[in-house]
């Protein structure tokens, strides 16, 4: 199994480690409405990444996220690479 088709399960899979896990988490903190980035994950996060990788991680996800409500509104159909249904 490859650590894409590992993403529904990446808190509980082998396939990633404290790091990336830890950016996984932020990015769905960054993400959901229902959820927020606190100081506990930002502690974490300080663990594995210096200030200057936090701005360029912070940058990649609200890039994504950007990039995400631009093609919804543009109705551009998904590629497949995310399982999660929006509509």
């Amino acid at each position: 199994m490859t650590k894409i088709e590992a993403l529904d399960n990446w808190r509980s899979s082998a396939l990633f480690d404290e790091r990336e896990k830890s950016a996984l988490e932020y990015s769905e903190a960054m993400t959901y409405t229902d959820q927020q980035v606190d100081d506990k994950l930002f502690s974490k996060l300080k663990l594995h990444f210096q200030d200057d990788a936090l701005v360029e991680l912070t940058g990649l996800i609200a890039f994504q996220n950007m990039s995400s409500k631009f093609n919804s509104a543009l109705d551009v159909p998904p590629k497949g690479f995310c399982k999660v249904s929006f509509k």
